[in-house]
């Protein structure tokens, strides 16, 4: 459709039902003004000096991929464990133009304009690290099916925090592998499949190594539990659950922690588990069996030393622990459920240790965080957890509505205004939104 054919679209009660399943009835109005922006940005040039774009080719079209926030199974996925996630409402959103060439134009707000010519799909060292490589890298793996890829105009915007645990890269890769599907190939891939070509993407052309978990979340919508015992083929089911409609708000507190020069604590960590597999001529800690494990912790301890020890304790509890929170959430068992949040947390702390970095002992804003909220739900009711990778970042915590704001005032007094921020479960993954 056009772009005032679009906007006027916008306004129809399909569009409100719509946006409102996305972001929440009282997030409506924004998003239409959101919407309504990013279609006439892309029409105007005049908003871009630094680049003049071509005139659109074709019909404008609508999508939208959520961030994710992790539920269960903190750093299980790269041993091939399993995880509890969900989508969430903070998300990126794109108005697109189909191009009859293969130039790719994008536009993100605050963000250089990139061009990437898609008659050479070859993996560019200057751009690893850029958005130039995951649009390369999509539009690769496409080609390596067989898909005849072609160019377009993107304007983007994302509301996905950045450094929060919440996946704005992943987003972003499975928002371009949705286009080009919808695009070029039909539209017919399945969530696991976009995931994949994302992560794809973020390995070979982007430069970082990731397991797929964040893909799969974004793609999917709702609550997943993912089991990665089969990486060409993970398990993936959904379960509805919403916190909102039990009066619990789902948050996330940004302790505003660096998280500059933590590369190294992160990788310890699968690198100290798969040392552990490795000792028992594993791969992964899931191949081993606990038994073995147990059975030869003396000469274990000798070899991999007592942290790799403690975070493989933690894989093994957390496997258990996400099967066991899947159940609970099956049987509504609200309690049970934030009992095993609890335990999680507790078990980041004491045995996997990625609450702070043991280079800077004098930032510990995770712990102290989690502290607080520990204190502040003494007498019941909620629960936390660290979110996302950890050592610095990010909790999650379950409050009751009638004590959040309470909740607010404490942590923002301590953290800085805006550090808290609630989640609402989105049940759509990424889409391509169609405004009737």
């Amino acid at each position: 459709m056009t772009g005032q054919e679009l906007i006027n679209n916008l306004n129809t009660p399909e569009a409100t039902e719509l946006l409102s399943t996305l972001y929440g009835g009282d997030e409506v109005e924004p998003a239409k003004q959101r919407y309504y922006r990013l279609v006439e940005e892309l029409m105007q040039d005049s908003l871009f000096p630094r680049q003049k774009f071509p005139e659109l080719d074709g019909e404008l079209r609508v999508f939208s991929v959520p961030g994710r926030t992790e539920l269960g199974g903190n750093h299980t996925d790269h041993n091939r464990g399993k995880v509890l996630a969900a989508s969430i409402h903070l998300d990126v959103a794109a108005v697109v133009a189909p191009r009859q060439d293969k130039l790719v134009f994008f536009r993100s707000a605050g963000h250089c304009d990139v061009r990437v010519d898609l008659s050479d799909l070859s993996s560019r060292e200057e751009e690893k690290g850029g958005i130039e490589a995951l649009v390369r890298g999509v539009a690769a793996e496409f080609a390596a099916q067989g898909v005849p890829v072609g160019g377009f105009t993107i304007n983007v915007d994302s509301r996905v925090l950045i450094g929060s645990g919440l996946s704005s890269s992943a987003a972003v890769e499975v928002l371009l592998a949705k286009i080009f599907d919808n695009l070029f190939s039909g539209g017919k891939k399945s969530a696991l499949e976009l995931a994949k070509i994302g992560q794809k993407a973020e390995n070979l052309y982007f430069g970082k190594p990731c397991g797929l978990m964040d893909q799969t979340a974004c793609a999917s919508g709702g609550v997943v539990a993912i089991d990665f015992a089969d990486l060409l083929n993970p398990q993936v089911r959904n379960i509805h659950f919403d916190p909102a409609s039990i009066g619990i708000a789902l948050c996330i507190i940004d302790t505003k922690g660096s998280h500059s020069d933590l590369t190294p604590d992160y990788a310890a960590i699968p690198e100290e588990m798969k040392a552990v597999a490795a000792f028992f001529g594993k791969t992964v800690l899931r191949e081993l069996e606990e038994t073995a494990f147990f059975a030869r912790l003396a000469d274990l301890r000798k070899a991999a030393g007592d942290r790799a020890v403690l975070r493989a304790l933690h894989f093994f509890d957390e496997n258990r622990r996400v099967d066991s929170m899947l159940a609970a959430l099956e049987d509504k068992a609200m309690d049970k459920f934030l009992t095993l949040v609890n335990e999680s947390g507790d078990s980041s702390l004491q045995l996997l240790q990625n609450i702070y970095s043991t280079k800077n002992p004098a930032e510990q804003g995770l712990g102290l965080a989690l502290a607080l909220t520990k204190s502040f739900l003494k007498q019941g009711g909620g629960a936390c957890r660290v979110h996302g990778g950890g050592f610095a970042g990010t909790i999650q915590a379950y409050i009751p509505f009638d004590k959040l704001e309470d909740y607010r005032e404490l942590m923002e007094g301590i953290f800085g205004k805006g550090a808290l921020t609630v989640l609402r479960v989105r049940p759509l993954g990424a889409i391509d939104l169609v405004f009737q």
